[in-house]
């Protein structure tokens, strides 16, 4: 398999992670990220106890075609009725581990999908 260098400097990807942290573009983050091709902000969530129907309603305005929800540590899933909005309108909804988001969202955009990684750190 050949590759190659990404040389879209604009497009936020992952470059590590570890306990408590993701970085992106080598810059470190210890908050729950919203991150889309160029876009890149706070998700203001509180947690995984705290997420609501309205939080994942909020990210139709981002017109995704797949949302990626890492979980942080380790794998949990929201329950079914928090995710509607999206399933509702035909957005598919991958929920893994944060790292495993990570990895699986930088695969994506090389790809050139809409992806939105949703992440609790």
């Amino acid at each position: 398999m050949k590759l190659q260098l990404n040389t879209q400097e604009t497009l936020n990807l992952f470059t590590g992670y570890g306990a408590g942290f993701v970085e992106v573009n080598k810059t470190p983050y210890t908050h729950p990220l919203l991150m889309m091709g160029e876009q890149l902000t706070p998700w203001a969530v509180a947690g995984f106890d705290a997420l609501t129907p309205e939080d994942f309603a909020a990210l139709l305005a981002h017109a995704p075609e797949l949302v990626l929800f890492g979980s942080g540590d380790r794998l949990r899933f929201p329950h079914p009725r928090l995710l509607a909005a999206l399933t509702n309108q035909g957005i598919g909804v991958e929920v893994m581990d944060t790292p495993a988001a990570c990895r699986t969202y930088n695969f994506l955009m090389a790809e050139g999908r809409r992806v939105l990684a949703v992440l609790l750190v």
